[in-house]
Formats: C-alpha cells, structure tokens, sequence
C-alpha cells in the first residue's frame, strides 16, 4: 500500500502558518490598532457611496427630462397669458376707443361673425373675426396686455361671465374667445358702465386642456 504524502502545512502536529497568512493576520491587527487609517477607509467608502448615488440621481434626472416628466425652469419671456389678476379699479371705456378682435373656439359655425356684428352695432372697433382652437373652457377669455386692461374691463361688462387673462402684447387690443358655455351678450341697454375690476378665472381655472394653453388665438376659417 502507498504511503500517504506528507502534509507539508503541518509540522510536528502543528499547522504551519504561511507568509500570505501571517502578513493578512498583522495588517488585519494593523488596521484595528492604527484609527487613522481605519478612519480614511470609513471616509472613502462614504464618499463612494455618495458618488454613486449622485451619478444615480443624474440619471434618474435625464431620464426625467428626456421624457417630458420633468421641466426645467427658463429665464425667457412667455407669451401665455398670465393668472395674476389687475387689482386696479377701471373705468368704463367708450366702445368706439375699443379696439377687439373676436375668436370662435366652439362647434357652432357662424358663432363669432354674428357676435361681431352685435359689437359693431354697439360701436365697438373690430378687427380679425375667425375660428381658433383654445384650452379655455367657460363662458368666454378675455384677452389683453397691460395697456388693454381699461378696454377689456368694458368688454367683460359687454360679456357677461368671461375670464380675463393677460399676455406680452404692448397695444390696447384686446381678444374675445368665445368658449362652449357663452349664451349672449348683456343687453345693450343693461349694460353696467360703472367703475369695476376685472373679472378673472377662479381657482380651477376653468381650463379643459393643459396641452393647448395658452388660449392665444390661431386664426382659422369660416368664423
């Protein structure tokens, strides 16, 4: 029968420690008896993990923004009529010093040339009549920029129940979109002529679509 190869780990009963062992074993006490270099292997596996977690995050924000999820902010001007309402009081201006343009965003074909007419008749200056597609859902938007504000106040009072909104334009013109609730104008001679605010959305905004505001006209055919 063969002899059974020593084993060359154990001398005299005893196992034989090798070199790679015996160095593992002191550096391994070196670590726990040096508290520097304990610490600096602390400080390093935080700031791995801290890297790891803003590299994480970046990718987490691309993703966001090249999906649409997210938006970043921008410093350029909008033209989107703004939610801040006028706190000013305004006094009624005379019609034919108003100068509006009259948007049809209903089904109902014919809506804005015959309200055209109505204005026209009380001597309100019109220019564009046409047919435009807009997010706004109510009685009818009121649209204007700050040097508008006297004259659409006596648009609004002409329309009863419309929202006002604000945008970038510098002249007095102002814009009526007529929306899916508008039934009729004030009667004429109904009218209420003295000083008031303007009438803006209430809270929900009233809009049906995010996806098409601002309610700024687009001019289209047959109005």
């Amino acid at each position: 029968m063969a002899k059974k190869p020593k084993d060359v780990r154990v001398l005299h009963g005893h196992r034989v420690v090798t070199g790679p062992e015996l160095r593992a074993t002191f550096e391994a006490a070196g670590d726990q008896d040096d508290p520097v270099r304990l610490r600096r292997r602390v400080v390093h596996g935080v700031v791995l993990v801290l890297l790891l977690g803003l590299i994480a995050g970046a990718i987490i924000t691309a993703v966001a923004i090249i999906s649409g999820q997210l938006k970043l902010p921008t410093t350029a001007g909008s033209d989107e009529p703004q939610a801040v309402c006028p706190a000013a009081t305004f006094d009624y201006t005379p019609p034919e010093q108003v100068n509006l343009n009259v948007y049809n965003s209903t089904s109902r074909p014919g809506l804005a040339r015959s309200v055209a007419d109505e204005l026209l008749g009380r001597k309100f200056v019109v220019g564009a009549v046409a047919n435009t597609e807009a997010g706004y859902r109510g009685v009818a938007a009121v649209v204007s920029g700050a040097a508008g504000q006297s004259a659409a106040f006596t648009v609004q009072r002409n329309v009863p129940g419309s929202d006002y909104f604000q945008d970038d334009r510098t002249d007095a013109s102002v814009d009526v979109i007529l929306a899916g609730d508008y039934k009729a104008l004030a009667a004429a001679d109904r009218v209420d002529q003295t000083p008031g605010k303007l009438s803006c959305p209430r809270e929900s905004r009233r809009i049906a679509d995010d996806s098409k505001w601002p309610v700024i006209p687009t001019a289209g055919a047959t109005p």
